[in-house]
């Protein structure tokens, strides 16, 4: 009885740690529209390989709704836009 107590336990422990698992949503693709700093709340960076196909920057605007932009790589104005939600999220603290 003991090696079925052992299996048993082993599974409810396989179990419980998948089911700790956090789901991500993922960007599918990316669309280059400008948006104005104010309307950012926050961003987080979605890289490809870490549990999503695609990089892109994930940018949460006002309301709740989320767009996906390009990576910050090479794309200046995102990068400006950034630096800008990064400095005024540091003032509010």
């Amino acid at each position: 009885m003991e090696p079925r107590a052992s299996v048993l336990l082993l599974l409810l422990c396989a179990a419980l740690c998948t089911a700790q698992v956090e789901l991500m949503d993922c960007c599918l693709s990316v669309a280059n529209r400008r948006l104005r700093p104010d309307s950012v709340e926050r961003y987080r960076l979605q890289r490809a390989g870490h549990g999503c196909d695609i990089s892109a920057t994930v940018i949460q605007v006002r309301g709740g709704r989320q767009l996906c932009l390009p990576p910050p790589e090479n794309q200046r104005w995102i990068q400006r836009l950034l630096k800008v939600v990064d400095q005024r999220k540091s003032r509010q603290q």
